[in-house]
């Protein structure tokens, strides 16, 4: 090999990993939330079997509980409880597992609907619930197990299947997933989640692994995807919703998709509203999964739109 030709490639090669440093350093600012905002209030509430839940306070007004996602904690969610706290009292909180909240096992659906009734009982209540995919089903859950309590519910993008328009998630998900963390394979656990529970080609997972700051903190809350998995289970098979599951919700609810969300986000979105008796569906031009994180100010209108009515 010529020396000119080896140093053409020495060049190139050079060029790629400037690259894709630049490609890192765009997400990992795309992505950056600021840390704690000014002004919040540092709190915690004591659930029912003594698991310490941490939370933040911002603004004033209604109180607003944002309930997170799989795989996230408070600091994804705190751009959007910015957009909020204007208008509410916004209670932005590390769902059990992650954060600064503690981790009591074993894990129970049940148990995180009681950490959910803690925070409503330290409010004085009543409280409007904001729940984002896994998190919409887990405040769908606690507004049918606390009654009037919760006055209004927005769920954005429950990840219901409910027909073919997605395929169904296997069942032995959630062993696969236990199986690499009890490995410590938590690179592996979250590879699982996103590859065979949301989709996402081999290609795609391996960009997000080497391109996303946030894999790395992903990685750190590996443990509680199965408790995700655990919420979902029954309602991403392709068939039809249990309705009897959420029969005492009496809450006015707003069930929205994203236009350019995945179909089967829609779909399962219609079917839910059609299980309960005071909610509308509604399609949010322009957004996407991504929303919470990447669009706070065009959801954040979207739920001060809804609670006002």
């Amino acid at each position: 090999m010529s020396g000119h030709l080896l140093r053409n490639i020495v060049i190139v090669l050079a060029g790629l990993v400037v690259l894709l440093i630049g490609i890192r350093f765009v997400f990992g600012r795309l992505f950056r939330t600021g840390g704690t905002p000014p002004g919040a209030i540092e709190k915690s509430v004591t659930s029912k079997d003594g698991t310490r839940i941490a939370y933040e306070q911002t603004g004033s007004g209604p109180v607003l509980i944002l309930v997170s996602a799989a795989l996230a904690d408070r600091d994804g969610a705190r751009l959007l409880a910015k957009q909020l706290s204007s208008s509410f009292t916004v209670i932005n909180y590390d769902r059990r597992g992650r954060g600064k909240s503690a981790n009591t096992k074993p894990f129970a659906v049940e148990r995180e609907v009681e950490d959910l009734a803690a925070l409503v009982r330290s409010t004085g209540g009543p409280v409007f619930l904001f729940g984002s995919s896994s998190g919409a089903v887990l405040a769908l859950d606690a507004a049918n197990s606390l009654g009037s309590t919760v006055e209004k519910l927005f769920l954005f993008e429950p990840p219901f299947i409910v027909d073919s328009s997605r395929l169904s998630i296997p069942d032995t998900l959630i062993q696969e997933i236990n199986t690499s963390l009890a490995a410590n394979d938590r690179d592996g656990a979250i590879a699982l989640f996103f590859g065979k529970g949301m989709g996402i080609p081999s290609p795609g997972i391996a960009f997000m692994r080497w391109m996303l700051p946030a894999w790395s903190e992903m990685k750190g809350l590996a443990h509680t995807a199965p408790y995700d998995l655990m919420l979902l289970a029954g309602t991403q098979s392709g068939h039809s919703l249990d309705a009897g599951r959420w029969s005492r919700v009496s809450a006015r609810t707003m069930v929205a998709a994203g236009s350019r969300g995945e179909p089967f986000f829609h779909s399962g979105a219609k079917a839910l509203v059609a299980c309960l008796p005071a909610a509308k569906y509604r399609s949010l031009e322009g957004l996407d999964h991504s929303a919470v994180l990447m669009a706070p100010q065009t959801l954040a209108a979207a739920i001060r739109e809804s609670f006002a009515k």
